[in-house]
C-alpha cells in the first residue's frame, strides 16, 4: 500500500502541517501546496434526476455514479436531502471505504399535491409520525420535510402560483419531537416567510430559506441550527429567463446576500450544499459572491459541516496548487484527493 505524504497549509484554519496516508511514516509527496480536510455536500440529492419531463427518482447506478463524481471532486461526506430511500438508506447503512460517507433522509416527506409527482410518495397529515418512524427505523439520522410548496399541476409546480404551507405547525411540533427522540433532526424545504413558525417548531435545518430574516436567524443561532442557502439552485439563471424571472431573480440573490452575512453573528451553522444543478466549489464562490469571507465558505464546506454533522476529516485530504482564499476558482479543480486515507485522484 502506497503512503502518501502533504506538506503545506491546511485549511480553513491555515496551520501548517505534515500528514501522512498510509502505513509508513515516508512516502511519496502528494502534488499541491493547500488542502482541505474533505469537502461536505450538506444538500445532495443521490437519486433525483431532473428530466425534460420533471424530476424522477433513479436507482443505485444513478446514486453510484453521482458518488464518483463528488468522490472526484473531493467531497469525503455527504447529507441525502431526499430521493429514492431504498437507496439512500442502504447507502447510509453500510458504509463503504471506497465513497464518501452518506447520510440519508429516505423520502421526501409532503402531503398529495405538495411536491414533484414522479419524485415522491404522497404522506397524508395523518400518516407524518407513522412514516418518521419508518424512516429511522431504517437508518435515517435526518427527516426532509418539504416545509412549503407551490400549487401543482398535471405537469409539476404552477409558474408564479402561491407557495403555500404543507403540514400544519402543531404536526411539525410533533414530529420533530418524535425525530430528537430517536436521536434523528430534521431539515426543511422552506421558500417564504412560513420558516419562522418551522423554526419555532423546532426544525434544525433550513434548506434554501429565500425568506430568512434577521429575527428568523437569531432564534436558529440560538439554538444552534443550521441554514444551507443552496445558491446554486436559488440564484442561478434558469433556462428561457424571461426579463420579470430575471428581475425576481437579481432580488433574490440582493436579499439573500443582505442576510447571509449576519447568520454568523447569530451563531447560525452555514452549510453548502450543490442541490441538483451545482457543485461544491460552486457553492463556495456563491457564498463569497454573497457576503461570507472565504474562510467563512471554506469552513461552511468543509470543518464547519463536519463539527455540525457530527462527522471527522480524518483520513480525508483535497489538495489544491494554489491558495483557495485568494484563487476561490481553484476549488474546482483539485491537484489529489485522499478518501478514507486512500488516494483516488
Amino acid at each position: 500500500m502506497t503512503t502518501w505524504v502533504f506538506e503545506g497549509t491546511v485549511l480553513p484554519t491555515g496551520d501548517t502541517t505534515r500528514s501522512t496516508f498510509g502505513q509508513g511514516r515516508d512516502g511519496d509527496q502528494l502534488p499541491g501546496r493547500y488542502a482541505v480536510p474533505g469537502l461536505v455536500d450538506s444538500h445532495c440529492h443521490l437519486t433525483f434526476d431532473a428530466t425534460p419531463d420533471g424530476p424522477v427518482l433513479r436507482g443505485e447506478d444513478f446514486a453510484a455514479a453521482r458518488l464518483a463524481e463528488l468522490a472526484g471532486a473531493g467531497v469525503s461526506a455527504l447529507r441525502d436531502v431526499g430521493g429514492n430511500r431504498d437507496v439512500t438508506l442502504r447507502l447510509a447503512r453500510d458504509a463503504d471505504d471506497g465513497r464518501p460517507l452518506v447520510l440519508a433522509a429516505g423520502r421526501f416527506l409532503a402531503p398529495a399535491g405538495a411536491y414533484f409527482p414522479k419524485a415522491y410518495e404522497p404522506v397524508a397529515p395523518e400518516e407524518l409520525l407513522a412514516a418518521v418512524e419508518a424512516e429511522i427505523a431504517d437508518g435515517a439520522t435526518w427527516l426532509k420535510l418539504v416545509g412549503d410548496f407551490p400549487e401543482v399541476g398535471p405537469d409539476g409546480p404552477i409558474r408564479g402560483s402561491k407557495i403555500s404551507p404543507t403540514y400544519d405547525l402543531e404536526l411539525v411540533a410533533a414530529m420533530v419531537e418524535l425525530a430528537h427522540s430517536r436521536n434523528a433532526r430534521v431539515a426543511a424545504h422552506v421558500n417564504t416567510d412560513h420558516v419562522a413558525g418551522l423554526i419555532r417548531a423546532g426544525i434544525d435545518s433550513v434548506e434554501h430559506g429565500t425568506a430568512l430574516t434577521e429575527q428568523d436567524l437569531e432564534v436558529l443561532g440560538a439554538r444552534g441550527g443550521a441554514w444551507t442557502p443552496t445558491l446554486s439552485a436559488s440564484v442561478s439563471p434558469g433556462p428561457d429567463e424571461t426579463p420579470e424571472r430575471k428581475t425576481r431573480r437579481e432580488e433574490r440573490s440582493a436579499y439573500l446576500a443582505s442576510v447571509l452575512p449576519l447568520a454568523e453573528r447569530y451563531g447560525v451553522h452555514v452549510l453548502a450544499g450543490s442541490d441538483v444543478v451545482g457543485t461544491v466549489a460552486g457553492e463556495i464562490d456563491m457564498l463569497v459572491k454573497h457576503g461570507l469571507t472565504v474562510e467563512q465558505a471554506i469552513t461552511a464546506a468543509s470543518t464547519g459541516a463536519q463539527a455540525f454533522l457530527g462527522l471527522s476529516g480524518a483520513g480525508n485530504l483535497v489538495t489544491y496548487d494554489a491558495d483557495p482564499r485568494e484563487h476561490p476558482d481553484v476549488l474546482a479543480r483539485p491537484a489529489a484527493v485522499v478518501l478514507n486515507g486512500r488516494r483516488i485522484r
